[in-house]
């Protein structure tokens, strides 16, 4: 008999959840009936994660968070795993689901626009768009679109002062900005943040890399790399297959597989 074929489900959406720790004990149990390892985060602004499990499993769960207060249009990319990438199911209570450190900040009433995989190349392709990568830098490295700016950040909290700091510079002759991340949780926040900050015209990529990667071809791309992503997969690379890469257990940087982690080996 083979194996059972492992799911793999990152979601994430924008609502109010007036108490986030009611919605935990039924979201767990139905994780620990079907089977399901991963990780989820609640906060007062919504739920966020990746899980994996059986295609059926997953689906279960994912009926039980579509009918919670305002997310019926749960944002959910598919992949899948040869192996079940995570160890254990953790659902946690955070003050934010993604951490950005601008209380003010709210995606739901003020996102960016939404660009569609199928119209990213031809708008980051536009010279008078500035395209920037809200990744961590270590996640930068591996992959990102070509001519995209890196502003080299180690967490999504230090974009807002980096923003500040480099506003002028990074502004100078541009008209529209685009910006991009793994799933689409860190550009609603990105994209909000630069709106309260005066930029009128402000897009980001539906779905993220990972819709990207899986729906425009390699050959029509404008990817260069491959994408990190947060399970024992590492990285994933066009079509959603499994990437090169490799994560070194002391320090957590994903590296090719075969090579010596740049960071422990200096």
């Amino acid at each position: 008999m083979s194996p059972t074929p492992i799911r793999v489900a990152a979601l994430y959406r924008f609502t109010r959840f007036n108490d986030p720790h009611s919605v935990q004990p039924a979201l767990l149990a139905v994780c620990e009936a079907q089977g399901i390892k991963g990780t989820l985060l609640l906060a007062r602004e919504g739920i966020n994660g990746t899980i994996a499990g059986s295609p059926p499993g997953l689906e279960r769960v994912l009926a039980h968070i579509r009918a919670l207060p305002g997310c019926a249009d749960l944002d959910v990319k598919f992949s899948d795993a040869p192996a079940m990438p995570f160890g254990r199911l953790k659902i946690r209570v955070k003050r934010e689901i993604v951490t950005m450190g601008e209380p003010d900040i709210d995606p739901v009433l003020s996102a960016g626009h939404y660009v569609d995989p199928q119209d990213w190349n031809a708008l980051i392709a536009d010279p008078d768009t500035l395209v920037i990568d809200t990744r961590n830098d270590y996640e930068v490295a591996i992959g990102t679109f070509a001519g995209a700016t890196n502003p080299a950040t180690p967490s999504f909290r230090d974009f807002p002062q980096w923003f500040r700091d480099h506003r002028e510079a990074l502004l100078a002759g541009k008209k529209k900005v685009a910006m991009f991340c793994t799933g689409g949780i860190r550009c609603e926040k990105s994209t909000a943040f630069l709106r309260a900050e005066g930029v009128e015209e402000v897009y980001h990529l539906k779905g993220g890399i990972l819709k990207y990667l899986e729906q425009v071809s390699e050959e029509q791309s404008l990817w260069q790399g491959e994408c990190f992503v947060f399970d024992e997969r590492v990285s994933l690379g066009h079509g959603l297959a499994q990437g090169t890469h490799t994560r070194c257990q002391p320090c957590g940087r994903p590296y090719p597989a075969g090579s010596a982690c740049p960071v422990c080996a200096r």
